[in-house]
């Protein structure tokens, strides 16, 4: 129990320090920027070893992959998600989102009953109930107000939580940081929810490519994340250690 808690710790804190090394750059740079023309292939020493060792065999490949995700962000994605923002009050923002996180409950459900987290299972259900119905098909969170917290879970953290190891790392296209492990998971997760879940429910396939489509531009909503925002010729480094730490606590709580 020591041990995992000091490497808890440590993990949190490695997370922090970047974040805040990430926040002290973004101050100095605008967002329109080009990928930066220094790389970590020709700045990096040789033969010096880095605080966090990700395994990326695939490295070529994921840097290629993460530079298109820039493009497609930037050119594709965030116009869309700049007019959503632009159209919609902030009010009938939080709806949308607060709607999308309902629907969702099923995937937390599912994964916390296979992860027999009985408590978080029963939570789970309760919010998925109590904002169904005095929430106004999810509109609203008064399950929230009520001390039922929301109990997040994926497929990626069940295979954690009974010991698969993350694999290689993955940028995935448009979806980003991933690894083997995680990408299973994504995968799993989403043939459940529409083979078992809501869609299943409704049964009708416009209204489930309109709800896929709502729920990826609110999802980029409310990630402030921009590439290649902090202008250092590490920031592929950087997310692949916030990432890889960052599940590795998710996986541990």
């Amino acid at each position: 129990m020591q041990n995992n808690t000091t490497r808890k710790s440590a993990l949190l804190t490695m997370a922090l320090l970047a974040l805040l090394f990430a926040a002290g750059c973004a101050k100095k740079q605008n967002t329109n920027i080009a990928p930066p023309l220094h790389t970590p292939e020709n700045t990096l020493k040789e033969n010096v070893e880095y605080a966090v060792d990700v395994y990326d065999p695939l490295e070529p490949m994921n840097r290629r992959i993460y530079t298109f995700n820039y493009y497609f962000d930037k050119f594709l994605f965030l116009p869309v998600v700049n007019t959503y923002e632009f159209i919609m009050p902030d009010y009938v923002e939080d709806r949308v989102s607060n709607f999308v996180d309902n629907i969702f409950e099923f995937n937390n459900f599912t994964n916390n009953l296979l992860q027999l987290k009985f408590r978080s299972t029963a939570i789970t259900l309760g919010r998925f109930l109590v904002n169904s119905t005095i929430g106004v098909a999810g509109l609203w969170d008064p399950a929230t107000g009520m001390g039922m917290i929301r109990q997040t879970e994926d497929f990626g953290q069940t295979l954690g939580h009974y010991g698969v190891g993350n694999g290689p790392y993955i940028v995935l296209p448009i979806l980003g940081p991933s690894n083997l492990r995680d990408t299973t998971g994504l995968v799993t997760d989403a043939v459940a929810f529409g083979a078992a879940g809501p869609p299943a429910w409704v049964d009708d396939d416009d209204t489930t490519l309109i709800f896929n489509g709502v729920a990826a531009v609110d999802k980029r909503h409310r990630q402030s994340f921009r590439y290649y925002s902090t202008g250092s010729p590490f920031e592929y480094e950087m997310i692949r250690m916030l990432y890889s730490s960052k599940r590795e606590i998710e996986i541990m709580k």
